[in-house]
This record gives structure tokens, sequence and C-alpha cells, in this order.
């Protein structure tokens, strides 16, 4: 039998209460957690979460570190962790550069900017009380070395399967048998038609690989001709070119597409890789987030 995922869950405005009936669902299937990217209120919504659930593990994937102070944080997250009973995880993360812009803030040096928030974190816990495991999002060496130093987990967005070998190589043993979180948010897309469903995927990453450290992460994953060309197109300012130059060798590597066994296939060999929890972020190539569930419950019946 496929072992369970974890999945992503996003509070849709207007639609946040049936959201919420999602959740109920998602427990009484058994999957192996929720975690909340960060649009749409990702620490309210575990709030909520924390009261509509007994038993299912949740967290965020991830909380940018800039838009709250450490205390606050650390307040409100040590209220969700109490409330819960000790499930919440606390993704924390810089985020992106380009988004941070949008927003007006200058994003500084990401690994000192990390190592002093979660000390500001764990500094508070005198008012917040208990602080939830502290799980870094990572993505290149130094990042992922930063979450062992530092951290009780390290969360991938958009992670090659082909190179979890190397990142994971940097986490000790005694680091995993002690429990240290693994997990990777693997976007995914179920259809019988695999060319549809990659097409969504390419459209979800399209984002991504104009963001020079995921590029630069996907050339040392073994991908810098797809990423080059894609630089090449941005340079040249054809952003149309762009979906022509992710490959499916690569695509493939960073996303589930296909039919249902393919992607139960899929996501055993990212728990074989050594992630312990991968975290199916479900699009759909007939509506939005609430048709991806249906057909997500359907595939992990």
């Amino acid at each position: 039998m496929t072992r369970m995922p974890a999945v992503s869950l996003a509070a849709v405005p207007g639609r946040k209460a049936r959201t919420l009936e999602l959740v109920t669902e998602i427990e009484r299937r058994g999957f192996a957690g929720i975690y909340c990217p960060s649009f749409g209120d990702a620490m309210g919504l575990c709030q909520a979460i924390a009261h509509t659930t007994s038993t299912i593990p949740f967290g965020t994937g991830i909380q940018p570190i800039y838009l709250r102070h450490p205390v606050d944080l650390a307040t409100h997250a040590g209220t969700i962790q109490e409330i819960s009973g000790g499930r919440f995880r606390l993704g924390i993360g810089v985020s992106h550069g380009p988004s941070n812009a949008r927003l007006g803030i200058d994003t500084g040096k990401p690994l000192s900017d990390v190592r002093n928030y979660v000390e500001g974190i764990r500094g508070a816990e005198r008012q917040a009380g208990e602080v939830p495991p502290v799980v870094l999002a990572s993505l290149r060496d130094k990042m992922v070395d930063l979450a062992v130093e530092i951290g009780d987990g390290a969360i991938w967005a958009n992670g090659s399967l082909s190179y979890m070998t190397h990142s994971l190589g940097r986490i000790p043993d005694e680091k995993k048998a002690a429990g240290f979180f693994i997990g990777d948010m693997v976007p995914t897309v179920i259809d019988d038609d695999i060319e549809a469903a990659r097409a969504v995927n390419r459209k979800t990453l399209s984002g991504y690989v104009m963001l020079p450290n995921y590029r630069n992460y996907w050339k040392a994953a073994g991908y810098e001709e797809e990423m080059t060309a894609i630089e090449e197109a941005l340079d040249r300012r054809d952003r149309d070119a762009i979906p022509g130059l992710m490959s499916d060798r690569w695509l493939d590597d960073c996303t589930l597409s296909g039919p249902v066994p393919r992607v139960r296939e899929g996501v055993e060999a990212w728990f074989d890789a050594g992630v312990t929890t991968p975290i199916l972020v479900a699009s759909s190539t007939k509506g939005g987030q609430f048709v991806a569930f249906e057909e997500l419950f359907a595939a992990f019946e």
C-alpha cells in the first residue's frame, strides 16, 4: 500500500469556511499532515486547524520571516502549539527577493537573518510558552546546513528527486533518527492525460524558474542546459519561450503528473529517497483547489 503523503492547503478568500470542512476530511482520510503556504494567511489557517482537528500534524510551509517580528510570531506559534496539543510545526523562510520587493521589503542576508530570527523566536519562550519545532525552508546546501545546526527540520519546495541523495546526505543520521523533519512540497496533478497534467505543473513552476536561486539549485541538480536556456530567454525578454524550455526530464524530477498509478509510484519514490514527509501541492486540469482535492482523495482511498 502507498504510504500516505501530507498535503499543502491554502485558505482561499471567500471560501475559508469550506476550507475548514476540507481540513476535517483530510484528517479523516489519514493523510500525514497539512502544511499551509505563505499566501492566504498561513498562521491564521493553522490556528483554525488547531481548533478543527484532533490528531493530524500540521504547520506552515512557510511563514516569511520579514513579515512579522520574531517575538510576535513566537507568541502566535506558542498559542497554536498549546491549543493543538503539540501538533504544530513552524516552518519559516526568507521567501523570495522579488516577492519581498513587491511589499517594499529589502531582503537581507538569508543565512544570518534566519539565524537571528530563530534566536529571536526561541528567546521569546517566556512570553510565548512552548515554542513549536522550527523547520527551515531549505533549498541549497548552506541553508540545509543551517537547518541541521539550529533547526528541527528542513522543508524544500520543488526539490529535485534525483538530487535529494546529495541534499539529505548533509543531514547526520543521528539527526534523522531523532525525528528531524524532512519535507518537500511537490506540485501534483492527477489526470490520465499526462501532457495536460504536465502543462499545469509547467504553469505552476513558471514563476520559480524566474528566480536565480532556484535556477542555481536546478543547475547543481543537473539541469544546467535547461536553466541556461531559460536565462537566455529572460535576457531577450522572450517569456513565451520559457514553457518550451522546461523539459519533461526536469519537470518529472520535481513534480508529479499523470494517472493515479504513476502519481502513487512517484510518492513512493519520494519516500524512498529519504523525504519522510512528501507534501503534495495539488492542482487540477479541471478546476481549482477543491476539485484537485477531490481527485487526490480518490487517488489515495
